[in-house]
Protein backbone atom coordinates (compact mmCIF):
# COMPACT_ATOMS: atom_id res chain seq x y z
CA UNK A 1 0.00 0.00 0.00
CA UNK A 2 1.32 3.11 -0.65
CA UNK A 3 0.45 4.92 2.19
CA UNK A 4 2.61 6.76 5.19
CA UNK A 5 1.85 5.92 8.60
CA UNK A 6 4.05 8.34 11.55
CA UNK A 7 3.23 7.44 14.99
CA UNK A 8 4.82 9.26 18.01
CA UNK A 9 7.52 10.91 16.08
CA UNK A 10 10.23 12.71 18.80
CA UNK A 11 13.34 14.62 17.05
CA UNK A 12 16.07 16.28 18.62
CA UNK A 13 19.34 16.93 16.62
CA UNK A 14 22.45 16.47 18.30
CA UNK A 15 23.26 18.64 21.37
CA UNK A 16 20.03 20.19 20.89
CA UNK A 17 16.99 20.41 22.42
CA UNK A 18 13.99 18.41 21.27
CA UNK A 19 12.94 19.43 18.08
CA UNK A 20 9.71 18.23 17.77
CA UNK A 21 7.41 15.33 20.12
CA UNK A 22 4.53 13.30 19.56
CA UNK A 23 3.86 13.71 16.18
CA UNK A 24 1.41 11.64 14.44
CA UNK A 25 -0.29 11.29 11.01
CA UNK A 26 -1.27 9.74 7.73
CA UNK A 27 -1.28 10.11 4.18
CA UNK A 28 -3.71 7.41 2.57
CA UNK A 29 -3.01 6.54 -0.79
CA UNK A 30 -3.58 8.77 -3.37
CA UNK A 31 -3.04 11.68 -1.38
CA UNK A 32 -1.07 15.22 -2.02
CA UNK A 33 -0.07 15.75 1.79
CA UNK A 34 2.02 19.36 2.86
CA UNK A 35 3.58 19.22 6.05
CA UNK A 36 3.72 23.28 6.79
CA UNK A 37 4.27 25.20 9.72
CA UNK A 38 7.31 27.64 10.72
CA UNK A 39 10.47 27.74 9.78
CA UNK A 40 13.04 25.76 11.97
CA UNK A 41 9.81 23.70 13.32
CA UNK A 42 11.24 20.42 11.52
CA UNK A 43 9.63 20.09 8.70
CA UNK A 44 12.18 18.91 6.06
CA UNK A 45 13.33 17.00 8.89
CA UNK A 46 10.14 14.70 9.36
CA UNK A 47 10.85 13.79 5.28
CA UNK A 48 14.73 13.34 6.27
CA UNK A 49 13.60 10.82 8.85
CA UNK A 50 10.52 8.96 6.46
CA UNK A 51 13.44 8.75 3.32
CA UNK A 52 16.19 7.06 6.10
CA UNK A 53 18.64 10.08 5.88
CA UNK A 54 18.27 10.14 9.92
CA UNK A 55 17.48 7.95 12.64
CA UNK A 56 14.41 9.31 14.71
CA UNK A 57 14.73 9.52 18.52
CA UNK A 58 11.40 7.74 19.17
CA UNK A 59 8.18 6.50 17.96
CA UNK A 60 7.49 4.57 14.52
CA UNK A 61 6.95 5.22 10.63
CA UNK A 62 6.36 3.34 7.66
CA UNK A 63 6.37 4.10 3.98
CA UNK A 64 4.35 2.03 1.92
CA UNK A 65 5.74 0.69 -1.76
CA UNK A 66 8.93 2.15 -3.52
CA UNK A 67 9.69 6.26 -2.71
CA UNK A 68 11.93 8.87 -4.06
CA UNK A 69 12.65 11.80 -2.35
CA UNK A 70 13.84 15.57 -3.42
CA UNK A 71 16.05 17.27 -1.13
CA UNK A 72 15.96 21.14 -1.10
CA UNK A 73 18.83 21.47 -3.47
CA UNK A 74 17.86 18.58 -5.61
CA UNK A 75 18.91 19.88 -9.57
CA UNK A 76 21.67 22.13 -8.23
CA UNK A 77 24.25 20.02 -8.47
CA UNK A 78 27.99 20.72 -8.32
CA UNK A 79 28.64 22.09 -11.81
CA UNK A 80 31.55 19.95 -12.95
CA UNK A 81 28.91 17.09 -12.25
CA UNK A 82 27.31 15.23 -15.82
CA UNK A 83 23.88 15.26 -15.84
CA UNK A 84 23.95 11.36 -14.70
CA UNK A 85 25.35 11.69 -11.55
CA UNK A 86 22.78 14.38 -11.10
CA UNK A 87 19.82 12.01 -11.71
CA UNK A 88 21.45 9.29 -10.28
CA UNK A 89 20.48 11.15 -6.82
CA UNK A 90 17.12 10.90 -7.49
CA UNK A 91 17.16 7.24 -7.96
CA UNK A 92 15.73 4.26 -5.99
CA UNK A 93 18.17 3.93 -3.64
CA UNK A 94 19.60 0.88 -4.57
CA UNK A 95 20.00 2.13 -8.46
CA UNK A 96 21.24 5.54 -6.49
CA UNK A 97 24.22 2.88 -5.01
CA UNK A 98 24.35 0.76 -8.14
CA UNK A 99 25.27 4.01 -10.45
CA UNK A 100 27.75 5.99 -8.07
CA UNK A 101 29.62 2.40 -8.18
CA UNK A 102 29.29 2.56 -12.33
CA UNK A 103 30.54 6.09 -12.22
CA UNK A 104 33.56 5.47 -9.85
CA UNK A 105 34.47 2.71 -12.02
CA UNK A 106 34.38 4.38 -15.10
CA UNK A 107 36.72 6.93 -14.12
CA UNK A 108 39.28 4.63 -12.33
CA UNK A 109 38.85 2.61 -15.75
CA UNK A 110 39.64 6.56 -17.59
CA UNK A 111 42.70 7.22 -15.58
CA UNK A 112 44.15 3.40 -15.45
CA UNK A 113 43.96 2.42 -12.14
CA UNK A 114 41.40 -0.73 -13.25
CA UNK A 115 41.63 -2.91 -15.73
CA UNK A 116 38.09 -2.79 -16.72
CA UNK A 117 36.85 -5.54 -14.55
CA UNK A 118 35.11 -3.47 -12.00
CA UNK A 119 33.60 -1.36 -14.59
CA UNK A 120 31.90 -4.41 -16.09
CA UNK A 121 30.56 -5.71 -12.95
CA UNK A 122 29.07 -2.26 -11.87
CA UNK A 123 27.91 -2.17 -15.65
CA UNK A 124 26.06 -5.88 -15.27
CA UNK A 125 24.80 -4.60 -11.73
CA UNK A 126 23.12 -1.09 -13.29
CA UNK A 127 21.35 -3.41 -15.46
CA UNK A 128 20.50 -6.40 -13.66
CA UNK A 129 18.75 -3.81 -11.20
CA UNK A 130 16.94 -1.83 -14.27
CA UNK A 131 19.25 1.12 -14.97
CA UNK A 132 18.70 1.09 -18.87
CA UNK A 133 15.20 1.39 -18.12
CA UNK A 134 16.09 4.25 -15.98
CA UNK A 135 18.23 6.12 -18.66
CA UNK A 136 15.24 5.95 -20.88
CA UNK A 137 13.29 7.26 -18.53
CA UNK A 138 15.77 10.49 -18.46
CA UNK A 139 15.80 10.72 -22.01
CA UNK A 140 12.30 10.84 -22.06
CA UNK A 141 12.26 13.79 -19.32
CA UNK A 142 14.91 15.74 -20.89
CA UNK A 143 12.97 15.76 -23.92
CA UNK A 144 9.81 17.37 -22.17
CA UNK A 145 11.64 19.61 -19.85
CA UNK A 146 15.55 20.82 -21.93
CA UNK A 147 15.44 23.15 -24.51
CA UNK A 148 18.19 21.25 -26.53
CA UNK A 149 18.39 18.02 -27.27
CA UNK A 150 20.63 15.35 -24.50
CA UNK A 151 22.72 12.97 -26.48
CA UNK A 152 24.52 11.11 -23.59
CA UNK A 153 23.85 11.85 -20.01
CA UNK A 154 27.38 11.09 -18.96
CA UNK A 155 29.27 13.67 -20.88
CA UNK A 156 26.66 16.48 -20.87
CA UNK A 157 27.81 18.68 -17.31
CA UNK A 158 24.66 20.27 -15.00
CA UNK A 159 26.42 23.66 -15.70
CA UNK A 160 25.42 23.19 -19.62
CA UNK A 161 21.32 23.81 -18.21
CA UNK A 162 19.54 26.30 -16.41
CA UNK A 163 18.80 26.27 -13.37
CA UNK A 164 15.24 26.01 -14.04
CA UNK A 165 15.97 22.89 -16.50
CA UNK A 166 18.02 21.24 -14.24
CA UNK A 167 14.69 21.75 -11.55
CA UNK A 168 12.12 20.90 -13.93
CA UNK A 169 14.17 18.01 -15.31
CA UNK A 170 14.40 16.53 -11.97
CA UNK A 171 10.61 17.14 -10.96
CA UNK A 172 9.43 15.72 -14.56
CA UNK A 173 11.10 12.18 -13.48
CA UNK A 174 9.99 12.03 -10.26
CA UNK A 175 6.33 13.03 -10.73
CA UNK A 176 6.39 10.48 -14.24
CA UNK A 177 8.37 8.01 -12.36
CA UNK A 178 5.56 5.69 -10.76
CA UNK A 179 7.01 5.41 -7.62
CA UNK A 180 4.56 4.70 -5.15
CA UNK A 181 5.69 7.13 -2.66
CA UNK A 182 7.07 10.84 -3.49
CA UNK A 183 8.92 12.80 -0.80
CA UNK A 184 9.03 16.05 -2.04
CA UNK A 185 10.91 19.40 -0.07
CA UNK A 186 9.93 22.41 -1.57
CA UNK A 187 9.80 21.29 -5.00
CA UNK A 188 8.58 24.95 -6.10
CA UNK A 189 11.62 26.13 -4.93
CA UNK A 190 13.52 28.88 -7.76
CA UNK A 191 10.62 28.27 -10.55
CA UNK A 192 9.46 30.95 -12.21
CA UNK A 193 5.56 31.36 -12.52
CA UNK A 194 5.01 29.55 -15.62
CA UNK A 195 6.81 26.25 -14.57
CA UNK A 196 5.01 26.57 -11.19
CA UNK A 197 1.98 26.43 -12.75
CA UNK A 198 3.06 23.56 -15.32
CA UNK A 199 4.29 21.45 -11.89
CA UNK A 200 0.81 22.19 -10.25
CA UNK A 201 -0.95 20.44 -13.46
CA UNK A 202 1.77 18.18 -12.76
CA UNK A 203 1.05 16.98 -9.36
CA UNK A 204 -2.77 17.06 -9.92
CA UNK A 205 -2.21 14.58 -12.56
CA UNK A 206 0.23 12.10 -10.38
CA UNK A 207 -1.22 9.26 -9.51
CA UNK A 208 2.10 8.66 -6.66
CA UNK A 209 0.98 9.64 -3.14
CA UNK A 210 3.11 12.85 -2.44
CA UNK A 211 4.26 14.26 0.69
CA UNK A 212 5.52 17.43 0.22
CA UNK A 213 7.02 20.78 2.10
CA UNK A 214 6.02 24.30 0.49
CA UNK A 215 5.83 27.47 1.24
CA UNK A 216 3.97 28.81 -1.89
CA UNK A 217 0.27 29.27 -0.87
CA UNK A 218 -1.32 29.51 -4.68
CA UNK A 219 0.12 25.84 -4.83
CA UNK A 220 -1.19 24.75 -1.88
CA UNK A 221 -4.37 26.06 -2.58
CA UNK A 222 -4.83 24.46 -5.96
CA UNK A 223 -2.98 20.88 -5.01
CA UNK A 224 -3.02 20.11 -1.49
CA UNK A 225 -5.62 17.32 -0.53
CA UNK A 226 -4.57 17.47 3.17
CA UNK A 227 -2.62 19.82 5.74
CA UNK A 228 0.16 18.47 7.89
CA UNK A 229 0.45 21.12 10.38
CA UNK A 230 3.57 21.10 12.63
CA UNK A 231 3.25 23.74 15.23
CA UNK A 232 4.18 23.75 19.02
CA UNK A 233 6.01 20.99 19.11
CA UNK A 234 3.66 18.43 18.13
CA UNK A 235 0.77 18.52 14.31
CA UNK A 236 -2.07 18.31 13.75
CA UNK A 237 -3.85 17.39 10.66
CA UNK A 238 -6.26 19.43 8.53
CA UNK A 239 -8.30 17.37 5.81
CA UNK A 240 -8.44 19.81 3.15
CA UNK A 241 -6.43 22.43 0.80
CA UNK A 242 -4.65 25.99 1.58
CA UNK A 243 -7.98 27.63 0.68
CA UNK A 244 -10.12 26.52 3.99
CA UNK A 245 -7.04 26.39 6.54
CA UNK A 246 -6.71 29.76 7.73
CA UNK A 247 -10.69 29.59 8.79
CA UNK A 248 -9.76 25.98 10.22
CA UNK A 249 -6.98 27.10 12.36
CA UNK A 250 -8.91 29.80 13.57
CA UNK A 251 -11.37 27.80 15.00
CA UNK A 252 -9.38 25.23 16.04
CA UNK A 253 -7.32 27.62 18.30
CA UNK A 254 -10.73 28.89 19.59
CA UNK A 255 -11.97 25.45 20.67
CA UNK A 256 -8.61 24.83 22.59
CA UNK A 257 -9.01 27.99 24.17
CA UNK A 258 -12.78 26.66 25.26
CA UNK A 259 -11.54 23.39 25.75
CA UNK A 260 -9.04 24.30 28.70
CA UNK A 261 -10.69 26.86 29.96
CA UNK A 262 -13.44 24.24 30.96
CA UNK A 263 -11.10 22.06 32.22
CA UNK A 264 -9.18 24.42 34.15
CA UNK A 265 -13.29 25.58 35.51
CA UNK A 266 -13.65 22.02 36.63
CA UNK A 267 -10.35 21.18 38.40
CA UNK A 268 -11.04 24.03 40.50
CA UNK A 269 -14.31 23.06 41.16
CA UNK A 270 -13.31 19.81 42.10
CA UNK A 271 -10.74 20.72 44.12
CA UNK A 272 -13.01 23.03 45.72
CA UNK A 273 -15.88 20.50 46.64
CA UNK A 274 -12.89 17.89 47.91
CA UNK A 275 -11.79 21.06 50.18
CA UNK A 276 -15.07 21.41 51.77
CA UNK A 277 -16.02 17.58 51.69
CA UNK A 278 -12.98 17.23 53.98
CA UNK A 279 -13.49 19.81 56.68
CA UNK A 280 -16.91 18.64 57.43
CA UNK A 281 -15.39 15.08 57.59
CA UNK A 282 -12.93 16.73 60.19
CA UNK A 283 -16.20 17.81 62.21
CA UNK A 284 -18.19 14.68 61.81
CA UNK A 285 -16.38 11.15 60.74
CA UNK A 286 -20.09 10.14 58.95
CA UNK A 287 -18.38 12.14 56.09
CA UNK A 288 -14.99 10.77 55.59
CA UNK A 289 -16.17 8.10 52.71
CA UNK A 290 -17.66 11.47 50.63
CA UNK A 291 -14.42 13.35 51.43
CA UNK A 292 -12.22 10.65 49.84
CA UNK A 293 -14.48 9.94 47.52
CA UNK A 294 -14.25 13.70 46.20
CA UNK A 295 -10.83 13.61 46.41
CA UNK A 296 -10.37 10.32 44.70
CA UNK A 297 -12.55 11.91 41.29
CA UNK A 298 -10.12 15.29 41.69
CA UNK A 299 -6.91 13.07 41.27
CA UNK A 300 -8.24 11.11 38.86
CA UNK A 301 -9.25 14.27 37.27
CA UNK A 302 -5.85 16.55 37.26
CA UNK A 303 -4.04 12.75 36.46
CA UNK A 304 -5.62 12.32 33.11
CA UNK A 305 -4.31 16.05 32.16
CA UNK A 306 -5.71 19.32 30.13
CA UNK A 307 -6.54 18.68 26.51
CA UNK A 308 -3.81 21.06 24.64
CA UNK A 309 -3.57 24.98 24.68
CA UNK A 310 -3.55 26.83 21.89
CA UNK A 311 -0.63 27.04 20.08
CA UNK A 312 0.99 30.78 20.18
CA UNK A 313 1.93 32.14 17.28
CA UNK A 314 5.15 33.46 15.69
CA UNK A 315 3.85 37.26 16.38
CA UNK A 316 6.26 38.30 13.52
CA UNK A 317 6.44 42.05 13.39
CA UNK A 318 7.96 43.49 10.46
CA UNK A 319 8.49 47.61 10.80
CA UNK A 320 9.72 49.13 7.51
CA UNK A 321 9.17 52.75 7.90
CA UNK A 322 10.66 54.59 5.16
CA UNK A 323 10.74 58.33 4.61
CA UNK A 324 10.24 60.68 1.85
CA UNK A 325 12.50 61.53 -1.44
CA UNK A 326 11.82 62.75 -4.67
CA UNK A 327 9.07 61.97 -6.98
CA UNK A 328 11.15 60.40 -9.39
CA UNK A 329 13.33 57.37 -7.50
CA UNK A 330 14.61 55.83 -10.72
CA UNK A 331 15.56 56.80 -14.15
CA UNK A 332 16.36 54.22 -16.61
CA UNK A 333 17.63 55.51 -19.64
CA UNK A 334 18.30 52.62 -22.46
CA UNK A 335 19.50 49.85 -19.80
CA UNK A 336 20.79 46.49 -20.63
CA UNK A 337 22.46 44.18 -18.60
CA UNK A 338 24.96 41.53 -19.88
CA UNK A 339 22.87 41.33 -23.30
CA UNK A 340 20.02 39.71 -21.62
CA UNK A 341 17.33 42.03 -22.50
CA UNK A 342 17.23 44.93 -25.30
CA UNK A 343 18.01 48.31 -23.69
CA UNK A 344 14.41 49.86 -22.40
CA UNK A 345 13.65 53.17 -20.55
CA UNK A 346 11.20 53.81 -17.42
CA UNK A 347 10.50 55.96 -14.10
CA UNK A 348 9.92 54.60 -11.03
CA UNK A 349 8.11 57.32 -8.60
CA UNK A 350 7.80 57.81 -5.23
CA UNK A 351 5.19 54.67 -3.59
CA UNK A 352 5.38 52.60 -6.40
CA UNK A 353 5.37 48.68 -5.84
CA UNK A 354 6.85 47.58 -9.20
CA UNK A 355 7.62 43.89 -9.58
CA UNK A 356 10.29 42.47 -12.07
CA UNK A 357 8.30 39.10 -13.66
CA UNK A 358 9.54 36.92 -16.21
CA UNK A 359 11.11 33.28 -17.49
CA UNK A 360 13.87 32.46 -15.17
CA UNK A 361 17.20 33.39 -16.87
CA UNK A 362 16.04 36.84 -18.39
CA UNK A 363 18.27 39.11 -16.04
CA UNK A 364 15.99 40.26 -13.52
CA UNK A 365 18.62 39.83 -10.53
CA UNK A 366 21.31 41.30 -13.15
CA UNK A 367 18.85 44.02 -13.54
CA UNK A 368 18.02 44.59 -8.98
CA UNK A 369 21.69 44.65 -9.17
CA UNK A 370 22.27 47.61 -11.85
CA UNK A 371 19.47 49.17 -9.80
CA UNK A 372 21.50 49.09 -6.38
CA UNK A 373 24.87 50.31 -8.40
CA UNK A 374 26.38 46.60 -6.96
CA UNK A 375 27.09 46.00 -10.95
CA UNK A 376 26.21 49.21 -13.39
CA UNK A 377 24.61 48.67 -16.80
CA UNK A 378 26.58 47.21 -19.80
CA UNK A 379 24.67 49.93 -21.58
CA UNK A 380 22.63 53.32 -20.45
CA UNK A 381 22.14 55.04 -17.46
CA UNK A 382 20.76 54.64 -14.21
CA UNK A 383 20.08 57.86 -12.46
CA UNK A 384 18.88 57.66 -8.17
CA UNK A 385 16.71 60.61 -7.67
CA UNK A 386 17.54 63.21 -4.16
CA UNK A 387 16.94 61.83 -0.82
CA UNK A 388 16.95 58.17 -2.06
CA UNK A 389 18.77 55.79 0.32
CA UNK A 390 19.09 52.09 -1.14
CA UNK A 391 18.72 48.71 0.47
CA UNK A 392 18.78 45.10 -0.71
CA UNK A 393 17.41 41.87 -0.08
CA UNK A 394 18.96 38.91 -1.89
CA UNK A 395 17.80 35.75 -3.33
CA UNK A 396 20.21 33.09 -1.55
CA UNK A 397 21.23 35.49 1.59
CA UNK A 398 24.23 36.37 -0.14
CA UNK A 399 25.71 38.56 3.01
CA UNK A 400 29.61 37.62 3.14
CA UNK A 401 29.55 40.71 5.37
CA UNK A 402 27.55 38.48 7.57
CA UNK A 403 29.82 35.23 7.16
CA UNK A 404 31.19 34.07 10.91
CA UNK A 405 29.02 36.47 13.01
CA UNK A 406 26.54 35.94 15.56
CA UNK A 407 22.87 37.29 14.96
CA UNK A 408 23.24 39.81 17.76
CA UNK A 409 26.04 41.31 16.61
CA UNK A 410 25.05 41.45 13.34
CA UNK A 411 21.86 43.74 14.32
CA UNK A 412 23.75 45.60 17.45
CA UNK A 413 25.98 46.78 14.51
CA UNK A 414 22.60 48.58 13.34
CA UNK A 415 21.17 49.65 16.44
CA UNK A 416 24.41 50.57 19.03
CA UNK A 417 22.99 48.79 22.44
CA UNK A 418 22.59 45.46 23.30
CA UNK A 419 19.26 45.03 24.81
CA UNK A 420 17.51 47.01 21.69
CA UNK A 421 19.22 44.07 19.53
CA UNK A 422 17.10 41.38 21.93
CA UNK A 423 14.05 42.88 21.42
CA UNK A 424 14.94 43.11 17.44
CA UNK A 425 15.95 40.07 16.92
CA UNK A 426 12.72 38.58 19.18
CA UNK A 427 10.32 40.85 16.88
CA UNK A 428 11.23 38.81 14.05
CA UNK A 429 11.18 35.32 15.90
CA UNK A 430 15.52 34.87 16.10
CA UNK A 431 15.38 35.54 20.14
CA UNK A 432 16.88 31.81 19.96
CA UNK A 433 19.52 32.29 17.43
CA UNK A 434 20.77 35.29 18.66
CA UNK A 435 23.97 33.33 19.43
CA UNK A 436 23.87 31.43 16.39
CA UNK A 437 26.29 32.43 13.90
CA UNK A 438 24.57 33.14 10.11
CA UNK A 439 25.97 30.48 8.13
CA UNK A 440 24.35 28.50 10.74
CA UNK A 441 20.92 29.62 10.52
CA UNK A 442 17.46 27.90 8.33
CA UNK A 443 17.55 29.36 5.24
CA UNK A 444 14.20 31.00 6.39
CA UNK A 445 15.96 32.57 9.40
CA UNK A 446 18.58 33.98 7.21
CA UNK A 447 16.05 35.77 5.62
CA UNK A 448 13.82 37.13 8.66
CA UNK A 449 17.22 38.43 9.59
CA UNK A 450 18.72 40.12 6.25
CA UNK A 451 14.63 41.98 6.26
CA UNK A 452 15.41 42.82 9.85
CA UNK A 453 18.73 44.40 9.30
CA UNK A 454 16.95 46.26 6.23
CA UNK A 455 14.07 48.08 8.22
CA UNK A 456 16.88 49.09 11.02
CA UNK A 457 18.98 50.80 8.23
CA UNK A 458 15.73 52.78 7.12
CA UNK A 459 16.00 52.43 3.44
CA UNK A 460 13.07 54.23 1.04
CA UNK A 461 13.79 52.12 -1.77
CA UNK A 462 14.00 48.34 -0.96
CA UNK A 463 15.23 46.43 -4.38
CA UNK A 464 14.06 42.44 -3.21
CA UNK A 465 15.01 39.50 -4.73
CA UNK A 466 13.09 36.78 -3.86
CA UNK A 467 12.29 37.49 -0.61
CA UNK A 468 9.36 35.16 0.16
CA UNK A 469 11.48 31.98 -1.36
CA UNK A 470 12.62 30.69 2.30
CA UNK A 471 10.05 32.51 4.50
CA UNK A 472 7.66 30.76 5.99
CA UNK A 473 3.69 31.64 5.64
CA UNK A 474 3.43 33.44 8.37
CA UNK A 475 7.06 35.46 7.86
CA UNK A 476 5.64 36.15 4.44
CA UNK A 477 2.71 37.48 5.73
CA UNK A 478 4.09 40.13 7.54
CA UNK A 479 6.41 41.41 5.36
CA UNK A 480 3.30 42.16 3.14
CA UNK A 481 1.79 43.64 6.00
CA UNK A 482 4.99 45.92 6.55
CA UNK A 483 5.46 46.46 2.60
CA UNK A 484 1.64 47.84 3.18
CA UNK A 485 2.01 50.35 5.07
CA UNK A 486 6.39 50.83 4.20
CA UNK A 487 6.30 55.00 3.35
CA UNK A 488 9.03 54.54 0.28
CA UNK A 489 9.33 52.42 -2.62
CA UNK A 490 9.33 48.96 -3.82
CA UNK A 491 11.15 46.71 -6.66
CA UNK A 492 10.94 43.79 -6.74
CA UNK A 493 11.36 40.31 -8.42
CA UNK A 494 9.57 37.35 -6.85
CA UNK A 495 7.53 33.73 -8.60
CA UNK A 496 5.00 34.01 -5.76
CA UNK A 497 1.83 34.99 -7.01
CA UNK A 498 0.29 35.66 -3.52
CA UNK A 499 3.14 37.99 -2.77
CA UNK A 500 2.88 40.11 -6.18
CA UNK A 501 -0.60 40.22 -5.95
CA UNK A 502 -0.32 43.07 -3.36
CA UNK A 503 2.00 45.09 -6.20
CA UNK A 504 1.33 47.80 -7.94
CA UNK A 505 2.44 47.48 -12.02
CA UNK A 506 5.04 44.96 -13.54
CA UNK A 507 7.91 45.09 -15.48
CA UNK A 508 8.12 42.06 -17.38
CA UNK A 509 11.15 40.62 -19.51
CA UNK A 510 11.00 38.16 -22.13
CA UNK A 511 13.15 35.09 -23.14
CA UNK A 512 13.48 37.21 -26.92
CA UNK A 513 14.98 39.95 -24.42
CA UNK A 514 12.21 42.26 -24.85
CA UNK A 515 10.66 44.28 -22.16
CA UNK A 516 6.94 45.66 -21.03
CA UNK A 517 5.17 47.57 -18.80
CA UNK A 518 1.64 46.32 -17.36
CA UNK A 519 -0.40 47.94 -15.05
CA UNK A 520 -1.87 45.06 -12.45
CA UNK A 521 -1.47 41.85 -11.57
CA UNK A 522 -3.96 39.92 -13.90
CA UNK A 523 -2.86 41.44 -16.77
CA UNK A 524 0.89 40.17 -15.69
CA UNK A 525 -0.76 36.67 -14.75
CA UNK A 526 -1.95 37.38 -18.41
CA UNK A 527 1.55 37.99 -19.62
CA UNK A 528 3.34 35.18 -18.11
CA UNK A 529 1.15 32.50 -19.27
CA UNK A 530 1.33 33.28 -22.87
CA UNK A 531 4.22 34.95 -23.00
CA UNK A 532 4.40 34.64 -26.96
CA UNK A 533 1.37 37.07 -27.09
CA UNK A 534 2.32 39.80 -24.78
CA UNK A 535 2.63 42.11 -27.34
CA UNK A 536 -0.80 41.40 -28.21
CA UNK A 537 -2.52 42.22 -24.46
CA UNK A 538 -4.29 45.14 -24.58
CA UNK A 539 -2.73 47.64 -21.38
CA UNK A 540 0.60 45.66 -22.16
CA UNK A 541 3.38 48.59 -23.20
CA UNK A 542 6.68 48.12 -24.62
CA UNK A 543 9.21 49.55 -22.90
CA UNK A 544 12.33 48.27 -25.84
Amino acid sequence: MSSIVVSELDYAPPGSDTLFFDVSFGVSPGDHAAIIGPNGGGKSTILRILSGQISTDGGEHSVGGSFLTMNQDAGMGRPNDTLREMLIEVALPELQKAGRTLVAAEKAMAAGTDDGMAYAEALTEWGDLGGYELEASWSAAAGRSVKTPVDDFSTRLVSELSGGERKRLVLDLLLNSGADVLLLDEPDNYLDIPTRVWLEDQIERCASTILMVSHDRSLLERVATKLIVLEGSGCWVHGGSYKTFPEAREQRQKLLGGALKRWNEEERRLHAHMKVMKARAAQNFKNATKANAAETRWEKFVKAGPPPAPVADQHIKVNLRGADSARRVLNLQDVSVNDLFLPFSDEVHFGERVGLIGPNGTGKTHLLKALSAESPPDLGSIALGPRTSVGTFTQVNDRPDFLGREAVEIVRDRVQDDEKAMKSLARYGLAYNARQEFETLSGGQKARLEILCLELEGHNVLLLDEPTDNLDIESSEALEKALDGFMGTVIAVSHDRTFLEGLDRFVMINDDGEVYSLPDFDVAMDALANPAKVANLRFAKPLT
